[in-house]
């Protein structure tokens, strides 16, 4: 089995820095898709909407802010939404808008790393949503140069917030587009777990790798990647399975297994605990969200 997600084609042009849309509407119709440029969404409104961004499912509340990256699939549902009239302003930018030489300066760090994390999909806290709402919805106002100033600014405010959640696993995110760690001990360990998580890995194990006691290494690796190192493992596993239940028929048992999970019960209830459905729920919503699938 193959399946096919939905390749938008934004009215975007070569010549254009960003497109953006402010809109009201009663619910959502547009299926799951993907495209070429960065979003950032601002949904108002649309409390118990179903989003799914990459491998990520889960239910929205009344505002929300978005930021997605390129070819990243994602889509919002209407699930449990009411119909009420929902607000939604869509900031659409090229991903070579800022030249790759421009955002290795010092000044661009923050937002450099925020592009990083935006091919997982970055959901900004309720706090900074507020925070920033009067200046997305001021900002299709703004024209020409002044208009690019405003979104480089809102862009910089929101890399530096706090509390920022990234949303899909790394299974998800386009190779090349893979987060640094600025450690290449930390991105040997990622390397080889990616290449090896079907195997039984154990602490010691990856440790020996970087050259480093176990303590050590589990004090390195939660610095330099916010997580321990099971978590981690357990994510990219995951991410892994989630891409067998979307892509293939295999059994869920054949999916836990071909992920390197040994036991079903622990790999239903991390699954579970992780993503807020069940393994078969989750390959269900995948098919209710307009995907096309080919035997």
């Amino acid at each position: 089995m193959a399946t096919e997600i939905l390749r938008e084609i934004i009215p975007l042009t070569k010549n254009d820095c960003f497109t953006i849309f402010s809109r009201s509407k009663t619910g959502f119709d547009f299926p799951l898709h993907t495209h070429d440029e960065l979003e950032l969404n601002l949904i108002l409104n649309a409390k118990g909407a179903k989003r799914i961004i990459g491998d990520h499912i889960d239910i929205i509340d009344n505002q929300e802010l978005v930021l997605v990256g390129p070819n990243l699939q994602h889509g919002w549902f209407n699930y449990h939404n009411d119909g009420s009239e929902i607000r939604e302003i869509t900031i659409q930018f090229h991903k070579d808008l800022f030249d790759e030489h421009f955002l290795q300066r010092n000044q661009m760090h923050f937002i450099r790393t925020l592009f990083e994390k935006s091919c997982q999909g970055v959901l900004f806290s309720a706090e900074t949503t507020l925070g920033i709402l009067q200046r997305l919805e001021s900002l299709p106002e703004r024209k020409g140069f002044d208009s690019v100033l405003e979104l480089l600014s809102v862009l910089h405010e929101l890399s530096v917030s706090p509390n920022k959640k990234i949303l899909s696993g790394s299974a998800f995110a386009p190779a090349e587009k893979s987060f640094s760690y600025n450690s290449r001990r930390i991105e040997t360990v990622m390397h080889y777990l990616n290449q090896n998580f079907k195997k039984d890995i154990t602490l010691g194990e990856v440790a020996k790798i970087t050259a480093m006691s176990e303590v050590a290494f589990s004090r390195f690796f939660k610095k330099k990647t916010g997580n321990n190192f099971v978590d981690t493992l357990h994510e990219i596993r995951l991410g892994h399975a989630s891409r067998l239940l979307i892509d293939t028929t295999q059994s869920i048992n054949e999916v836990a297994f071909s992920s390197g999970f040994n036991n079903m019960s622990h790999f239903n209830r991390l699954f579970k605990k992780k993503k807020n459905v069940t393994p078969k729920a989750f390959r269900e919503t995948y098919s209710e969200s307009g995907i096309r699938t080919f035997i």
